[in-house]
């Protein structure tokens, strides 16, 4: 058995789960919950990408490929050229890989790379997606925690020590963040990059959430683009990681793709070989058609807005909730401290219980550790406080129909 296993903590809904057992909603909300948890798309699944995987049925009477087809990686390096404006620095045989979703990918990339041992480390934001950290453990390393600033939404990364960086092996970003939206510019995309190269890690991108933005003029820059902004066309050290679930409304799919480095891709390839990682032909035919359209995505992406701005909205009734829109994703970071519930694990249980609606309270998504606070570093003195990031903020995923949303905003708002 690995090791590692004994290690792992329950899964936030697991942990959210245990904190409801028990707990009976008010009468009057009885039959009408709703459930603001999970970052499952609820948005209608694109009517030509179901038409197309019909029509490639067939394909299950064949072996797929670990590399996947000519097609599917032709389809993702036209988009990434696109998307991120890499021109010819992309290429289809060289620098992508199917994958069946970010989760698994993102957890297998960790096996694949990550060097074992306790004095080897992941780094890695807090509040963060837990897989980041399961990853880490059961690769035999140890989760090296980036505490968020509040300022920002951002990692801090001058919280990181220089010992910190010499033995990282791998790191984990996630832009626009999950959970807080928080997108990372080019500039700390690229000074992130000098780090891999210059202390030889690998730099996992998650871009899962990177076609959910607001602002249509200034799309969330990606690892990619911020290597070829930089002079490093062969993205050495960087790998980004994409999918089709939020972008394209199809979670169900678990399609997915890994660009970069042209040697990781290849290491990578290898090790999906033996893992038995290849895509199903169907859906890289479904997959291949949907990455080639963008029109489907900019409806996706309106729908989101129009429902970031309803719930914002209000949500301002209450002069004590900080209503702002994130830069991306579709969650909502909500600072419960001036609410009336004393921490967020309470705020969510009372919710549930007054107002039937179901939040993740931001704890489960962090881990306590020891941060430098503002005013030791105004005083330039070495204290530590230990906290966990994700306290006092509850997560709420925008994924449900619009009156939905905009339902669960005013219990809210009436139970803040």
């Amino acid at each position: 058995m690995n090791p590692g296993l004994k290690d792992l903590q329950k899964y936030p809904f697991e942990k959210l789960a245990l904190l409801k057992a028990g707990v009976e909603p008010v009468a009057v909300y009885k039959d009408s919950p709703i459930n603001i948890s999970i970052g499952e798309p609820k948005h209608e699944a694109p009517a030509f990408v179901l038409e197309k995987l019909k029509q490639s049925l067939a394909g299950l009477s064949i072996y797929p490929l670990t590399a996947g087809s000519d097609e599917l990686r032709e389809s993702i390096a036209a988009w990434l050229s696109m998307r991120f404006k890499l021109g010819d620095s992309i290429s289809a045989a060289k620098h992508i890989l199917p994958v069946n979703g970010t989760r698994e990918a993102l957890f297998a990339a960790a096996q694949c790379f990550v060097q074992p041992g306790l004095e080897s480390l992941v780094l890695m934001p807090n509040p963060f997606y837990q897989i980041y950290e399961g990853a880490a453990i059961l690769a035999g390393s140890r989760p090296h925690y980036i505490p968020v600033k509040k300022e920002t939404m951002l990692p801090d990364f001058d919280q990181v020590e220089e010992a910190a960086w010499k033995a990282a092996s791998f790191m984990y970003i996630c832009t626009p963040g999950n959970p807080t939206g928080a997108v990372m510019k080019e500039e700390m995309l690229v000074a992130l990059i000098e780090k891999a190269l210059k202390y030889n890690f690998v730099l996992a991108s998650d871009e899962c959430y990177s076609e959910l933005y607001f602002d249509e003029k200034n799309p969330p820059c990606g690892i990619l683009q911020a290597a070829k902004a930089m002079g490093n066309d062969s993205f050495k050290n960087c790998l980004a990681f994409h999918s089709l679930s939020k972008r394209s409304s199809l979670p169900g799919m678990r399609s997915g793709f890994v660009a970069g480095d042209s040697a990781l891709i290849e290491t990578f390839r290898l090790y999906r070989t033996y893992q038995g990682g290849a895509m199903p032909p169907p859906i890289q035919a479904a997959s291949a058609a949907a990455w080639s359209d963008e029109v489907h995505v900019k409806e996706n992406r309106d729908l989101y807005r129009l429902k970031f701005e309803q719930c914002t909205a209000i949500l301002k009734q209450n002069k004590n909730i900080d209503a702002t829109i994130p830069d991306g994703a579709f969650y909502l970071w909500l600072d419960t401290s001036a609410s009336r519930a004393e921490n967020d694990e309470v705020f969510a249980r009372e919710l549930f219980r007054e107002k039937n609606i179901t939040v993740l309270p931001g704890s489960y998504l962090g881990r306590i550790q020891a941060i430098e606070t503002e005013q030791a570093k105004e005083s330039k003195q070495a204290t530590k406080a230990e906290c966990n990031p994700g306290a006092d903020y509850v997560r709420i995923a925008l994924v449900a129909k619009p009156e939905e949303c905009a339902e669960a905003m005013k219990r809210i708002v009436d139970f803040y």
